[in-house]
């Protein structure tokens, strides 16, 4: 498979959409520093959010074949300029997380990520499964075996074990930005 990096701002949802292309369990962590596994290079929302720490993105894209601009459809802002995918040596791609969240706005993430110039741009849950499958086919190269036989097993809900919030208050809370 084509080794991806995952870069976005903290709480964006790339170790989540990690797990569950892993076809892992989903559990809470916290990203602390970059984390390399076979085929995802997991980072730190700290080094796209800080310009200090930003340059380390920059290098670590080199150790992979394709760049994933993650954005999470609750986000209020895009952390990406216009234009920027054009800067990278790689295929940059866009992912809009939660998808499923009762606050997404995904017509308004997809936009940002157009705006950025990555193509494709994927649509994912990673509790519910949606968009794995696309993503996967997506980084599959001839011979590679998928951790799944179909779409369906791809795609079904993951088990949670723990998440920052408890996933049973989505729709009874009000999750409005202030």
């Amino acid at each position: 498979m084509k080794k991806i990096i995952l870069c976005g701002r903290s709480e964006c949802g790339k170790t989540t959409l990690r797990q569950a292309l892993k076809g892992g369990k989903i559990q809470y962590e916290k990203t602390q520093y970059i984390n390399h596994y076979d085929v995802v290079i997991d980072t730190p929302g700290e080094y796209a959010e800080t310009s200090s720490l930003a340059h380390a993105l920059a290098l670590y894209s080199y150790e992979a074949d394709v760049v994933g601009l993650v954005i999470s459809a609750t986000e209020p802002y895009s952390l990406y300029p216009p234009a920027i995918a054009p800067q990278a040596t790689r295929p940059v791609i866009g992912i809009v997380t939660k998808a499923d969240h009762p606050c997404a706005n995904v017509p308004l993430a997809i936009e940002w990520l157009k705006l950025t110039g990555a193509d494709p741009i994927f649509v994912t849950s990673s509790f519910k499964g949606e968009g794995i499958w696309a993503i996967l086919n997506y980084l599959k190269e001839p011979g590679d075996m998928l951790p799944w036989e179909t779409k369906e097993d791809a795609e079904k809900e993951r088990e949670i074990i723990s998440t920052k919030f408890e996933v049973s208050d989505f729709g009874n809370k009000d999750y409005h930005w202030i």
